[in-house]
């Protein structure tokens, strides 16, 4: 909650007033200094100002200007106390100001190292994302995701007719098992029929041979999702870790040898199951031919690109992510945020 302290009386009065003010008269000083108090203090528009003070509405809003420039006002945004477990405005401003994001939401805490994660660990930051979703997503967009359990959380957060869009695509490819199931289905039926949208699947697995792989791309209903999804104008994509303790390798995508091969080549995360190292740069492993999901340029390129994350294991995939340019929104919880905030040098 903003809060605005003039330097007229209580704790303000303590405030040293900038140089230039020391420069103006009395009389122009005390008619600033009125105007920033009904302004501020008293919310009074600039017209009101004006009848009050006897002057045109232009000069009550250069007294009001004038006084924020020469110091005699201080702004503050206060936190409430009783949100101060939730609301992390800091670290928000300071993320997006680090890493050149658009709008950085942070939400609850995040799964430890070991621990075995539930739906219900990923609800708070699937809430935000979803929220974040609804106010960025215009009626005529397509939203292309990539399956991850937080992108199960948004979209059961997702509440039907809040938003609208055009169509929904499935930007990776999954092809759910009898022992492991990706959730691709499930974010896809729950965000097209929340969203109000065109359901697009891409029927296909996220790994092949070279050969199958050649031979989707030549699929008409497989090129023209792929086509659709690189064109998305909004993408939802959770990131992955190089380790044994991820989706990718206890789904049985990845094995021993193939994780060992990325983390000598410097890999530390996914998108869609192409990796890329500390800075974002795609690594270049045979997978580049065996995967099917939109490359990482493309989703470099959108204009509306969310990254949610929970969870520690992913911190540095977060980080290479961003440093990459790869996300232009960010929804995380307040550990990888701090962590964020405190490895990026």
């Amino acid at each position: 909650m903003p809060r605005a302290i003039t330097n007229g009386s209580g704790a303000g009065a303590r405030m040293r007033p900038h140089a230039r003010s020391r420069e103006r008269s009395p009389e122009e000083l005390r008619l600033a200094l009125r105007a920033a108090t009904l302004y501020y203090l008293d919310g009074l528009t600039q017209a009101e100002i004006a009848a009050r003070l006897g002057v045109s509405r232009p000069t009550a809003g250069r007294l009001v200007a004038r006084a924020k420039a020469d110091g005699l006002v201080r702004i503050e945004v206060l936190v409430p106390p009783h949100a101060e477990d939730e609301l992390h405005a800091a670290e928000e401003r300071e993320l997006e100001r680090r890493f050149g994001l658009t709008e950085a939401v942070v939400a609850g805490r995040g799964v430890d190292v070991g621990a075995s994660a539930t739906p219900a660990d990923f609800a708070g930051v699937g809430r935000a994302a979803a929220a974040l979703l609804t106010r960025r997503l215009s009626p005529t967009d397509t939203l292309g995701f990539t399956w991850g359990p937080e992108q199960v959380a948004v979209a059961t957060a997702l509440t039907p007719g809040a938003a609208t869009c055009r169509a929904v695509v499935q930007l990776d490819g999954a092809m759910s098992t009898i022992t492991y199931q990706t959730g691709a289905d499930y974010i896809l039926s729950h965000c097209a029929d929340a969203l109000r949208a065109e359901a697009i699947r891409l029927p296909a697995p996220l790994y092949a041979d070279p050969s199958t792989v050649a031979s989707l791309h030549q699929d008409s209903v497989i090129s023209r999702t792929l086509h659709r999804g690189r064109r998305a104008e909004m993408m939802l994509f959770g990131v992955g870790a190089v380790s044994m303790s991820t989706t990718l390798f206890e789904g049985s995508f990845l094995d021993t040898a193939m994780l060992d091969e990325l983390v000598t080549l410097g890999a530390v995360g996914e998108i869609g199951g192409r990796f890329f190292d500390a800075d974002g740069v795609p690594v270049e492993t045979e997978l580049l031919q065996r995967v099917i999901s939109v490359p990482l340029q493309d989703i470099r390129d959108c204009p509306k690109t969310i990254l949610i994350a929970s969870g520690a294991t992913k911190h540095a995939a977060v980080l290479g992510a961003l440093r990459g340019g790869l996300a232009r929104l960010l929804v995380c919880d307040i550990d990888c945020a701090r962590w964020l905030l405190g490895h990026d040098k």
